[in-house]
């Protein structure tokens, strides 16, 4: 990260006070470090190292940029932002963007095994406690929209979006921490029965999980990670599986071999019943739980729960008192309630980074191009939810914010930073006008805990 050659001190208006706070700290643990030390994007330097030019397109996703284009305005106009994270200047967007055009498939690689080093130097998912509790990882895919002329952008799975042409971006959430393990990139066609096992295998390696800790590991998604390949795929490797019967087909005949539906208390119009008898089709023990639903034109919409998970761990997981594993239905709707909270795990973590970090808004022609955007969202994402570890002691309520809330209100506060000769911040003043200055502010001071800088509220 470059250093300030600044020979004075300077006094800088910011409307992103919070992000300031953010990027002394990133400075200061020299987070972005593997990245300038790794990837070596063959391109000739005139103002900027094409290292720096990755960290400006980091910094205007973290503040806010729904596009390359948004970082002109957001990041280059804004020289307290720039210089807290070590930068005397910030690259034009359209020169970013050469830069991400000109990555090539050694930089991919280059710039994983970066988010990789700083991903197990900072997370919490690395260093779980496996002999305490399950891991629990969840994998999805998403689409992202691209025009036709991308590479790699073919007609497939988007939402209301019928005939779109994108690519799929395959997540692995450490979802006990809310962590990004990995994000990989794929065509447009490529559903998660072809992606599960490279995704698996990606955060298998990212964490490095041995046969005692993938015992441990319990994989959570829906059904395209219920494939009979990839259950016993999965089984065969050790982990825990909590996930769908891939197949509608199967899941329908299942389903008609329950001899009792009960009524689910949490949801109206849901049943739920074991399916009865043993199978041999998977390498080990599973329990089938089905579940229907009632459409609107009458009919049940049907699914089958995989899972290998103990009853104990199921109800603990659910969220429910111990002492409901002597009641038979509690422990059925436990092994539901826990795959509902899916919801809340991988669901929204895209859905808070489409919203807080437009994930689908930055979007390159070129496939290595668009990795490398992916590899920094990653990073962008984590640091969010580092930054809320952090902030926790002194503002416990920020770390209870979400993607968009963090981007939107903690990062988005007016404020004066004044920085000395050599570009640290010797004072923060936030706007007292601002409605969340207050409730920042001892967030802001603890991010500066490595030097003596005042944070204070005032008139601006």
């Amino acid at each position: 990260m470059s250093k300030s050659t600044t020979d004075r001190t300077s006094c800088h208006f910011t409307s992103r006070a919070g992000l300031v706070a953010l990027g002394h700290k990133v400075r200061m643990l020299g987070i972005f470090k593997p990245v300038e030390e790794r990837v070596k994007i063959r391109q000739k330097v005139i103002h900027h190292t094409p290292a720096q030019k990755l960290l400006d397109c980091l910094i205007n996703a973290l503040a806010g940029g729904r596009g390359l284009v948004e970082a002109n305005k957001r990041v280059r106009s804004d020289r307290a932002v720039q210089r807290a994270f070590g930068r005397n200047g910030c690259a034009e967007q359209s020169v970013i963007s050469d830069t991400l055009d000109a990555a090539r498939p050694e930089n991919v690689q280059q710039m994983q095994d970066a988010a990789t080093e700083i991903y197990r130097r900072y997370s919490a998912g690395y260093r779980h406690d496996y002999e305490r509790q399950f891991q629990l990882l969840d994998i999805d895919m998403t689409g992202q929209p691209c025009g036709k002329k991308a590479a790699f952008a073919t007609k497939g799975y988007f939402p209301e979006q019928r005939s779109r042409r994108g690519r799929q971006l395959g997540r692995v959430l450490a979802s006990w921490y809310g962590e990004v393990v990995v994000d990989c990139l794929y065509n447009g066609k490529t559903q998660l029965p072809l992606a599960f096992q490279r995704l698996v295998q990606a955060a298998e390696e990212v964490l490095e999980l041995n046969e005692a800790n993938r015992r441990r590991t319990i994989l959570r998604a829906d059904g395209g990670g219920g494939s009979e390949k990839d259950v016993n795929w999965a089984l065969s490797q050790g982990y825990h599986l909590h996930t769908k019967v891939y197949s509608w087909d199967q899941a329908r005949k299942l389903a008609k071999t329950v001899e009792v539906w009960h009524d689910d208390p949490k949801v109206p119009g849901r049943q739920i019943g074991w399916v009865p008898g043993e199978t041999t089709k998977y390498a080990r023990p599973v329990k089938r739980i089905a579940v229907r639903t009632r459409k609107k034109n009458g009919q049940w919409g049907v699914g089958v729960i995989l899972s290998t998970l103990p009853a104990e761990v199921a109800v603990s997981l659910a969220r429910l008192p111990v002492h409901l594993l002597k009641d038979p239905m509690a422990v059925l709707r436990a092994y539901v309630y826990f795959y509902d909270l899916r919801g809340g795990g991988v669901e929204t973590a895209f859905k808070e980074d489409k919203q807080g970090l437009g994930i689908t808004k930055r979007n390159k022609k070129s496939f290595e191009a668009q990795q490398m955007l992916v590899q920094l969202n990653a990073l962008a994402h984590n640091l969010i939810v580092w930054s809320r570890r952090w902030l926790a002691p002194a503002s416990n309520w920020i770390g209870q914010l979400g993607i968009l809330r963090m981007v939107r209100d903690f990062f988005h506060v007016n404020g004066l930073v004044h920085f000395d000769a050599d570009g640290n911040i010797q004072q923060i003043i936030l706007s007292q006008a601002d409605p969340f200055a207050s409730s920042i502010c001892a967030g802001v001071r603890s991010f500066l805990d490595s030097q003596q800088a005042d944070v204070s509220l005032g008139q601006i």
